[in-house]
């Protein structure tokens, strides 16, 4: 019978077998290894040919560099240029208002502000209508000496000056507020003569593009009476019973001015950074480098006075006390010596250091742990400031045949206190106020409603409550403890960080700077050294039509965007308050030079990958662009730039990853200017060369007020 399993293999077989699968293996392992080394040395080979490439590239740029930065530095001397335009004009300026004999004084002259300052006061003449119009001549005085303290280089300016227009300007506020109680006061002891025939009280709307003046004055006393609406203003009240029995007045003065915050928040400047990097660069170049920044400390550092701290009227310090606010800045300066050393950064202002060293403060700020105390770093009064008043009603003019008659009391505008000292501990119903927001103003989120701290020298959020936002009737309704000073405040860092921006070239010397927020889209022409707001789109709709279409300074555009809420300027603090991409200042600061160097001839435009290039260098979109129109996807090229090495990187913005492998075919250079040159027509360059220096001077100034290379 046969077996009807498997063969059985013998011994022997098995033997072989196993020795053949060894020999296999053994052969599979040394082609495997020979093929590793044969790869591993290729690698090698590769790495050497690319390492030689790289160091010839690095060595031919190290040996025109010297070339390179010489042509670059004739390039740049039209930063001096416009600095000396800049000189010229505001000596130009003073000459021409010496010669038009107006009757305005000179702000700068101490003399002539005095006297007439003097004059003002002693006119007795206190006819609302006259102190607005006076009003708009002191508010142009204010913001000339207040542009004068921001851009006057520091070898223009001596410190006794900048004292001077501080205390000037601290002054004509004050006078000007007290001109407004002057009037306020004659207007209420003739309060009998402007009755509304349904109530018998006296209300009165006054306006100006400065001001909105609201009076109403209990004449009757009678409790129906006691809530009252200003309809052509929208501003409102209702008060407890015990003042609507009693005589008393209610103004609401809206002036579209801030004259209460301390006048470093009025004041403040955006942080400038100059040329850099002292070694490369003529003495003549470094000292007007030192000179800028000497300029912003003064501009951030509000001098010591030599007379005691004085108390305006109105209860906000003079300029000395503006040292306190300094002090915090001035121990930054010191503890960032070393740090400036370390990174071998020569000539950098403290406030775009990195963050981590920026956090030491002075006492006082750390001192501010009260949550009712606002931050003015983070918040901003917008939309000017509401002084809501309950005043004394005066004795009120008679009739006696054909004389008037009125009983003149020694003190002025009284206030009307509420509630009553001798009862604070009691309970006292509150007033409760309606605002009609301003339509000049964008409030992209409800707002912070602070009251002024005469005492405390800061605004505050307590003794504030139930607070209703209307925003289709764009309106606030809320209720206070006592009668104040109010202002609405607005998150300064809403609109960063930017989501994108593009620089583009429009014509000869002009261009379009188009900044995009998560709220919304703001475009800047540039002309000449002028800029225009040409559209603020918000939901696709166009807002602030009242600001666009007029040609004005890079400066004045800035105020004028943060006064009507649109702030897309970083303070020197704003890295506090916004997740910032920090950049190292060289690369930062060399990139927004030389991008105003190009801009006549190409555009710039965020890039994704600037977030993952580390702080040390800066990634951005270039295209050539010498037609009308804008950008095509495909012509934008990406670069890569840490302020002494610019390079054309092989990556686009659609690819997967992050490299710093070159473009093929091209090499480093010491300067963007000379990287793009690579690439560029004849065309471009031609008009680079030619463009003006006051275009180039107002496109680094937007550029360094918006820091779209961090702040995006």
């Amino acid at each position: 019978m046969k077996s009807g399993g498997k063969k059985k293999i013998s011994k022997a077989e098995q033997l072989r077998l196993q020795k053949e699968e060894e020999e296999r293996r053994l052969k599979e392992e040394e082609e495997a290894r020979l093929q590793a080394q044969q790869e591993e040395a290729a690698r090698l080979e590769k790495e050497r040919i690319e390492q030689e490439q790289m160091e010839n590239l690095k060595a031919k740029d190290q040996e025109r560099r010297e070339s390179e930065l010489a042509e670059l530095h004739s390039l740049e001397q039209k930063f001096l240029s416009a600095q000396q335009w800049k000189m010229d004009y505001r000596a130009y300026a003073k000459w021409e208002h010496y010669l038009s004999c107006d009757g305005s004084p000179d702000p700068t002259v101490l003399q002539e502000i005095n006297t007439f300052m003097s004059l003002w006061r002693e006119d007795q003449n206190e006819d609302i209508q006259l102190v607005m119009e006076k009003g708009e001549q002191v508010l142009n005085l204010i913001e000339k000496l207040q542009f004068l303290l921001l851009d006057t280089p520091p070898n223009e300016i001596t410190e006794q000056e900048t004292i001077q227009y501080q205390e000037s300007i601290l002054e004509l506020q004050n006078l000007l507020h007290q001109k407004y109680n002057g009037a306020t006061e004659r207007l209420l002891k003739t309060a009998n003569m402007y009755e509304d025939s349904a109530s018998g009280n006296m209300q009165a709307v006054i306006k100006d593009k400065n001001v909105t003046f609201c009076l109403w004055a209990n004449l009757k006393k009678k409790v129906r009476f006691k809530n009252h609406m200003f309809y052509d203003a929208q501003h409102g009240f209702d008060l407890p019973k015990s003042l609507a029995m009693s005589s008393v007045a209610v103004r609401i003065l809206h002036t579209h001015y801030d004259h209460v915050s301390p006048l470093w928040l009025q004041c403040q400047s955006v942080p400038k950074l100059e040329v850099l990097d002292s070694k490369e660069f003529t003495q003549h170049s470094k000292d007007n480098i030192e000179a800028s920044e000497e300029e912003e400390k003064k501009a951030r550092e509000e001098p010591s006075m030599p007379a005691a701290e004085e108390m305006c009227s109105d209860g906000r310090k003079s300029a000395a006390s503006f040292r306190e606010n300094s002090n915090s800045i001035a121990d930054i300066n010191e503890t960032e010596e070393e740090t400036e050393k370390k990174s071998e950064v020569l000539d950098i202002p403290s406030q775009v250091q990195d963050p981590p060293i920026q956090e030491k403060t002075n006492d006082k700020e750390e001192a501010i742990t009260d949550e009712n105390v606002v931050d003015l770093q983070q918040f901003v009064p917008v939309g000017g400031v509401y002084h809501i008043d309950a005043l004394q009603l005066p004795p009120q003019v008679k009739q006696i045949k054909d004389w008037s008659m009125v009983e003149l009391l020694g003190g002025g505008l009284e206030a009307y206190l509420y509630p009553p000292e001798e009862a604070e501990d009691a309970t006292h119903p509150p007033i409760q106020i309606t605002l009609r927001l301003s339509d000049t103003v964008m409030y992209f989120d409800n707002p912070v409603i602070a009251r002024w701290d005469p005492a405390g020298q800061q605004w505050r959020t307590d003794g504030i409550r139930h607070i209703t936002y209307e925003t289709q009737e764009k309106s606030l309704t809320f209720e206070m403890d006592a009668f104040y000073t109010i202002a609405l405040l607005q998150d300064a860092h809403q609109n960063m960080p930017y989501q994108a921006w593009e620089l583009r070239p429009t014509g000869m010397d002009e261009a379009v700077l188009t900044v995009t927020t998560v709220f919304a889209t703001i475009q800047i022409q540039i002309k000449g050294n002028q800029c225009m707001l040409s559209s603020v789109v918000v939901e696709e709709k166009d807002v602030l039509s009242h600001l666009t279409g007029k040609w004005i300074s890079p400066h004045d555009l800035r105020a004028v965007l943060q006064k009507a809420g649109v702030n897309i300027f970083p303070g020197e603090y704003s890295y506090k308050y916004v997740s910032v991409n920090k950049k190292a200042p060289l690369a930062e600061v060399r990139a927004y030079q030389q991008m105003a160097l190009v801009a006549s001839a190409f555009a710039f435009a965020r890039s994704k990958w600037n977030l993952e290039a580390g702080q040390e260098q800066v990634v951005f979109k270039v295209s050539e662009h010498l037609k009308a129109g804008s950008v095509e996807d495909k012509d934008w090229s990406l670069y890569m730039f840490n302020g002494q090495k610019a390079q054309k990187l092989k990556i686009t913005e659609t690819s997967e990853a992050f490299s710093e492998e070159l473009d093929e075919d091209s090499e480093f250079h010491s300067t963007l200017y000379h990287m793009l040159k690579d690439f560029a027509s004849k065309e471009a360059i031609a008009k680079v060369e030619a463009a003006s220096f006051l275009f180039i001077d107002a496109v680094y100034q937007l550029l360094l007020a918006t820091r779209v290379l961090t702040y995006s």
